[in-house]
């Protein structure tokens, strides 16, 4: 039985250009709008507790990437599957559903993506929440090592390394791998049991390794993500899990260099928070976006 203090989550679907796209959706339709872009290897099921918990207040979007969770899957020669090609997506995706300004949730391969969005549109971006998601090429952690050594030496051998990474096994490691062992049994096993099926097919498998191949030259985005928030200064809230291979604490603190004054908090947790830090980090969001100057039209 549905609580019925709790606002509900709309899981619905979209035609785009022959796509069919899942998104979840919760809120007033002329809220303020918090877009949530996801990371890897997950999909809009990361936020399935925070799109409720601040529906109240906000209009609370997050779509499933083509490739992943219950979108559809083009062919490799039908859709991009790069950084650029998802950033493109979610502009168009945004477009459909007419959000003119919004604040953007940053976290892992969703920050890659929403930072090309904002450099594309920054007067559409109302504000920033920041949550492990790493642009400072000198912070990176050392889980980069084996991408790293691919980069250097893209043989088949060592891209070998990335294609054993995506495997059930492959994503409980992303989830639990990295935190407190006390902060384990937080984690539900759902995440890998259920995305694994998802994803385990050829295009989805090639997808998760040639997004891994991306980065390289994602790094050349780097000083652009930089160069936006300096010259744009957005409200940004940064909030951390610093027990994180690839993004720990320096990743996090880097952005000061570019937003000295933006909200900042480390949290005990990893790449997660969540999962492992949820009421915690929700306290801090709520209080960001209650905190911004935001008018979102009716998109009635």
């Amino acid at each position: 039985m549905e609580d019925p203090t709790q606002p509900v989550t709309a899981h619905r679907y979209l035609d785009m250009e022959g796509m069919r796209i899942f998104y979840r959706e919760a809120g007033p339709a002329g809220a303020p709008v918090l877009l949530l872009p996801h990371g890897y290897p997950c999909s809009s099921y990361q936020y399935r507790w925070l799109i409720p918990a601040l529906a109240d207040r906000w209009r609370v979007i997050a779509p499933d990437f083509p490739g992943f969770g219950q979108s559809d899957t083009p062919t490799l020669d039908e859709f991009g599957y790069d950084f650029d090609a998802y950033a493109a997506f979610l502009d168009r995706f945004a477009n459909r559903l007419q959000l003119d300004r919004f604040t953007l949730y940053l976290h892992d391969y969703g920050s890659q993506i929403g930072f090309r969005l904002a450099i594309l549109a920054p007067e559409r971006i109302a504000g920033l929440v920041i949550q492990n998601g790493d642009i400072y090429e000198d912070a990176l952690g050392p889980k980069y090592k084996t991408i790293q050594e691919y980069w250097a030496n893209p043989t088949l051998e060592n891209r070998k390394m990335l294609e054993d990474a995506v495997n059930e096994e492959g994503f409980r490691h992303e989830f639990i791998g990295e935190i407190p062992a006390d902060q384990i049994e937080r984690i539900p096993p759902d995440l890998w049991k259920l995305h694994w099926p998802l994803m385990n097919n050829p295009v989805r498998r090639e997808v998760a390794v040639r997004l891994m191949e991306g980065l390289k030259e994602n790094l050349s985005w780097f000083p652009r993500y930089q160069a936006y928030l300096r010259e744009h200064q957005p409200p940004a809230l940064i909030v951390w899990g610093p027990n994180d291979g690839y993004m720990p604490e320096p990743a996090a603190r880097a952005y000061l260099r570019d937003l000295p004054n933006a909200e900042f908090h480390l949290l005990s947790g990893g790449h997660w928070l969540l999962e492992t830090h949820f009421e915690e980090a929700l306290a801090l969001i709520r209080s960001f976006l209650e905190g911004l100057e935001v008018t979102q039209p009716s998109t009635l």
